[in-house]
């Protein structure tokens, strides 16, 4: 199983912590050694698999919305995106469990013409005020159809990590990684108006694979 380069820290530590629990239980308490590192054991293959990367065959996109993450679709509405777009739009966004791949990849294929980090709070990620309150990054990418698409990071009440690799003026290609969110947390992405939307909520979405949605070809 290939591993996110993210997970480097957190898998020497988990690795240290259980090593250290089988040595000092076997040294003190040798007939339950095997028992008291078990749980030690699950929790470290729970962060194994936190970081997995899985191997995915990316297509090649133009007016597709890409699932940006691995989740759960969580809300589908009209809102006012204040930051960059300052205009109506429809907003998609998609909630991560600890248990899903969190690998951040862009929705659509174009040209980043924006990003800026935010601090801010650790609300619960389902909560509607994290979009704007919680530590977070929005990104926007002028597509191929000339359509300005803004998505964003959020880190959640567990997730106090979130990487982002990207730069302005960097190509940007619908499905491939742009960054990275550490245990839980949310991608908002806010589409024009006029987008035909693909997804429900409720919806299981597998990050660089499901089409959400469909942008009008100008």
């Amino acid at each position: 199983m290939k591993l996110h380069r993210e997970g480097k820290g957190s898998i020497v530590l988990a690795t240290v912590i259980v090593l250290a629990v089988y040595i000092l239980s076997t040294l003190f308490l040798s007939a339950w050694a095997w028992l008291i590192t078990l749980p030690f054991l699950v929790l470290y293959a729970l962060v194994l698999w936190f970081f997995r990367v899985p191997n995915r065959q990316i297509g090649e996109y133009k007016t597709e919305v890409i699932a940006p993450v691995d989740g759960k679709v969580v809300m589908i509405k009209e809102v006012e995106e204040t930051e960059f777009l300052k205009e109506k739009c429809i907003q998609v966004s998609i909630f991560m469990s600890p248990l899903n791949v969190h690998i951040c990849r862009y929705p659509v294929t174009g040209k980043v013409i924006y990003k800026k980090y935010h601090k801010g709070k650790y609300l619960m990620a389902w909560n509607e005020k994290s979009s704007t309150d919680n530590e977070r990054t929005t990104v926007a990418v002028e597509t191929q159809t000339h359509h300005k698409i803004v998505f964003r990071q959020i880190a959640g009440y567990v997730a106090r990590r979130i990487v982002f690799y990207t730069n302005v003026g960097d190509d940007a290609k619908a499905g491939h990684e742009f960054g990275f969110i550490k245990f839980g947390s949310r991608m908002d992405v806010f589409l024009p108006l006029d987008t035909q939307i693909l997804c429900k909520i409720g919806d299981t979405t597998k990050g660089g694979l499901d089409t959400i949605a469909q942008l009008k070809d100008h």
